[in-house]
C-alpha cells in the first residue's frame, strides 16, 4: 500500500540526516562542523479513518493534517449489537 494521502496527495519526500559535532560560536566554542550526511525519507502522518464520502462509509488513508483541517468527515460510531439468531447463540 503506497504512503499517499487519498485527499491532500501528500507523499514521501526526499532529505538528508545531517551529522554536525562542536560548540557553537555564539556559546564560546569555534563553530559546528558537519561529519556526516546520509540521505533518508520524510513520511507523512497517515492514519486509517471511517469516512462518509457519498453517503456510503469507507476506509480511507488521510493524513492527520487533513483530518485536523476537516477535509474528513468522519462516520458515526455503531451504538448497537448484532443480533444472533435464535438457538445459534456465539457461545
Amino acid at each position: 500500500m503506497s504512503r499517499i494521502c487519498q485527499l491532500t496527495g501528500k507523499r514521501p519526500r526526499k532529505g538528508n540526516h545531517i551529522w554536525r559535532r562542536g560548540k557553537a560560536k555564539k556559546e564560546g566554542g569555534i563553530g559546528t562542523h558537519i561529519t556526516g550526511v546520509t540521505k533518508r525519507r520524510f513520511f507523512p502522518n497517515l492514519q486509517r479513518v471511517k469516512v462518509v464520502i457519498g453517503g456510503e462509509v469507507k476506509h480511507i488513508r488521510v493524513s492527520a493534517k487533513a483530518i485536523k483541517k476537516g477535509l474528513v468527515v468522519k462516520a458515526v460510531k455503531r451504538r448497537w449489537r448484532k443480533s444472533f439468531p435464535t438457538g445459534a447463540a456465539g457461545v
